[in-house]
């Protein structure tokens, strides 16, 4: 793919981002609705069916969605234009996939094969770093498009595998509710997180809600 850096303003501020990110917290989404199933739940990134842990897919036909389709591969491709600078500014090597998750462009940056350990410095302690040029990486986005991002980025699996432990967490919960018949508090985790768990308990058929403020917001799951 070819690779045109949309400013040299925004690799120097990605330089920055990566040496200081340890400081920075991202903004979220603080909106919420009433899902269908009767679950409160917290904005895009914590809703289910939405957002982070969804089947990979494309929007519908039709005008309006082929405009959304086309905005949707101008975000991932501006956000690969961006990480493929970054790739290079930091001396990394890794491979550019770019896909759209349920309506949302998404960009994951996979590890060779010989060099496994050679993004986790674009990760961060406890996805920090990764977090903050999630942000960055929006704001290139939004710069090609004039539209506000929502774009979700992966390094190295790294939310991937998350996901996969909060499904699990989950599993043991519902386990727990339906042989006590009691509600269950899991411990405190980030957004795309409670989005895993919330698709789990859905399938499960019982109910689930975000409560509790950020950082410590947490999910309750309630028997059916």
């Amino acid at each position: 793919m070819d690779t045109t850096a949309d400013s040299t303003t925004g690799a120097a501020a990605t330089e920055a981002a990566v040496d200081g990110a340890q400081h920075d917290q991202p903004s979220r989404d603080q909106t919420q609705e009433q899902s269908p199933g009767g679950s409160l739940l917290e904005g895009p990134d914590d809703r289910p069916g939405s957002g982070d842990g969804a089947p990979r897919g494309e929007a519908a036909g039709g005008p309006a969605s082929s405009n959304k389709q086309k905005l949707l591969d101008q975000e991932g491709d501006a956000a690969a234009d961006y990480l493929e600078e970054l790739l290079d500014i930091a001396d990394l090597d890794g491979d550019i996939d770019i896909f759209v998750e349920n309506g949302r462009a998404s960009v994951a940056v996979l590890a060779d094969k010989d060099d496994t350990d050679g993004l986790r410095s674009l990760i961060g302690r406890d996805g920090e770093v990764l977090d903050a040029l999630q942000e960055l990486t929006r704001l290139a986005a939004q710069a090609r498009t004039g539209e506000r991002s929502r774009l979700l980025l992966d390094i190295a699996g790294w939310r991937e595998d998350r996901r996969t432990t909060a499904a699990g967490l989950a599993t043991e919960a519902i386990e727990r509710v339906r042989s006590g018949g009691e509600s269950v508090e899991l411990e405190p985790m980030p957004a795309y997180q409670r989005k895993a768990v919330h698709d789990a308990v859905a399938e499960a058929g019982l109910r689930s809600e975000s409560d509790g403020a950020e950082p410590a917001r947490f999910v309750v799951i309630h028997p059916a």
